[in-house]
């Protein structure tokens, strides 16, 4: 079942991830811009069981690691985007009120926009990866989370949507 659930929802990654990157990627924006396909794996992620939202995470972040302007390792997103997904799942299972209340749900997925870049940072210097000057990082992290707060609203909705309509489990007679 997970299986098929996963099969039907690899176009759905697909393709916002080449829609980011042909098209988002290219876009000059105050703040380093929105990274769009990080808060839709992100939002995905909390909309799913923490176990399924560490396998989305894996294949999130394997399309991360093969992006052109991913500068580290491969392997390095992979593994970030698997604890994301399985932490930001796990802090809304079992807990209805956070999945219903759009509220939570925005606010968690800009905490987790911010921790989840600065995660890739502080590993990227661990690496040995040159990561610019402190006050470029700090506006770009920044900058990412703040153009997260008025982008994920936007796109909640119809990631709700498809999130209810590839796990949906009903019976059609």
């Amino acid at each position: 079942m997970l299986l098929r659930r996963s099969l039907s929802s690899a176009p759905i990654f697909l393709g916002v991830y080449i829609f980011s990157e042909a098209f988002l990627s290219q876009l000059r924006i105050i703040g380093g811009g929105f990274p769009i396909f990080l808060i839709f794996a992100l939002l995905w992620c909390a909309l799913c069981e923490p176990e399924v939202g560490a396998i989305y995470g894996f294949f999130a972040g394997l399309l991360m690691d093969l992006s052109q302007s991913s500068s580290g390792p491969l392997g390095q997103w992979t593994l970030i985007m698997i604890l994301a997904g399985f932490t930001v799942a796990y802090l809304g299972y079992g807990e209805n009120n956070f999945r219903s209340n759009p509220v939570s749900l925005i606010f968690i997925t800009a905490a987790a926009v911010f921790l989840t870049r600065f995660v890739y940072l502080i590993s990227g210097a661990l690496l040995g990866l040159e990561l610019g000057s402190m006050t470029h990082i700090i506006s770009l992290l920044i900058g990412q989370a703040l153009w997260t707060v008025p982008i994920a609203p936007i796109i909640a909705p119809s990631v709700a949507l498809l999130h209810r309509n590839v796990f949906d489990t009903r019976v059609v007679q």
